[in-house]
């Protein structure tokens, strides 16, 4: 992974964000999206 992107988890049941542990814990049910940073943040 380069160094301007970072990764989030999304829940696929409800849409919310959860953490990348439990994205682990339960890969059926999420979705780990990987996501561009700029030098002051998330671009999107």
């Amino acid at each position: 992974m380069s160094k301007n992107t970072h990764q989030r988890a999304r829940s696929a049941i409800s849409g919310r964000i959860v953490t990348l542990a439990h994205a682990k814990r339960s890969p059926h049910t999420t979705v780990v999206e990987q996501y561009k940073t700029g030098k002051k943040g998330p671009k999107n």
